[in-house]
């Protein structure tokens, strides 16, 4: 760990158990690293376990293996007051507003909320910060008057947004936070979060499984199929030269009008094996276009590819010694 590691995850991993005795392991040996400021994308099909990695992040549910550690502290080893103040400095904005707004509170009530929670100012300085938040967000005036219902999918969207904001946080996890929203408004609520970012100095990290989204907002990408971290590298290398057959494809299936496609990206094929019965091996290799029978047996390391300072991670036998001679193996590194 280093200074300017602000959040790190260590072989983090969540396996549920069902009814009927079977098991689900949602996030595998997941490792990552998140510097302060950063806005870190993670990015996969719907199933892949990036939500899940969102509430582990913020001990929202407890790992089954691994640490997570939020400005040097690890959260898994505070107490149940200490968690409680660091969740002051950790919030989430959820994917539907329209759900994680009660119905029964105005707005007024509801930014307020946490502020009463962690006993946060008197009545007036509390009132004084929601009207903070309502205009720091772009709400109209008598916004904190009104019931959330009276306001538009995105106005929504903007409550969450300044209720997240509320205790002044540090990191401020966003899932999946524009899929729910009209394109146009999309662009308003990036362009929103990218403000506050800059204003605030804020870590985001920032659930999609839109590519042209992620591209917008981050700094870096993690890519994850099947509860696996498959690849991570800078926003502007992942999209000139995603490694792993999987982001390849999941990119080939965005191109911008007029690109051209490589010969060996394709979009991908059949649908994601159940996560209650992985394959063997590489978890992608029954629906990879150039998997080796290696894939099929036995699952592959984690390759840094990049240049000195600019890590690029990917998990893929196609980067690992000796295969990368192999026809298609270079072609994306």
């Amino acid at each position: 760990m280093t200074d300017r590691d602000f959040v790190v995850v260590e072989n983090l991993g969540k396996t549920f158990h069902l009814r009927g005795g079977g098991t689900l392991r949602a996030v595998r040996d997941v490792s990552l690293r998140v510097a302060r400021g950063e806005t870190l994308g993670v990015v996969g099909e719907s199933g892949c376990g990036k939500s899940t990695l969102a509430r582990l992040m913020l001990h929202l549910i407890v790992p089954s293996e691994g640490r997570v550690f939020v400005d040097g502290d690890e959260l898994g080893a505070l107490t149940p007051a200490a968690l409680r103040r660091k969740r002051r400095h950790m919030q989430m904005i959820f994917q539907d507003p329209q759900a994680a707004l009660d119905p029964r509170m105005r707005v007024g009530e509801l930014l307020a909320e946490p502020l009463l929670v962690h006993r946060i100012g008197s009545t007036a300085e509390r009132a004084r910060r929601v009207a903070e938040l309502c205009d720091l967000v772009g709400l109209p005036d008598d916004a904190a008057a009104r019931w959330p219902h009276e306001f538009s999918g995105g106005q929504r969207q903007r409550i969450s947004i300044a209720r997240a904001l509320a205790l002044d946080p540090s990191l401020v996890v966003a899932d999946e936070p524009v899929s729910a929203l009209d394109v146009s408004v999309q662009a308003q609520i990036l362009n929103l979060l990218a403000d506050l970012r800059q204003r605030f100095r804020l870590t985001y990290v920032f659930i999609s499984h839109d590519l042209a989204v992620i591209r917008h907002i981050s700094d870096r990408v993690a890519v994850m199929y099947l509860g696996e971290l498959v690849e991570l590298a800078e926003v502007d290398a992942f999209f000139a030269a995603p490694a792993h057959p999987y982001a390849r494809a999941l990119l080939s299936a965005v191109l911008e009008p007029g690109a051209e496609a490589r010969a060996q990206d394709r979009p991908v094929a059949g649908e994601p094996p159940s996560p209650e019965a992985p394959p063997p091996g590489c978890k992608f290799h029954p629906r990879c276009p150039v998997a080796m029978e290696i894939c099929r047996t036995t699952a592959p390391p984690t390759q840094d590819i990049g240049t000195a300072g600019a890590p690029h991670l990917v998990r893929c036998w196609l980067h690992a010694a000796p295969h990368r001679a192999l026809p298609g193996a270079g072609a994306a590194a």
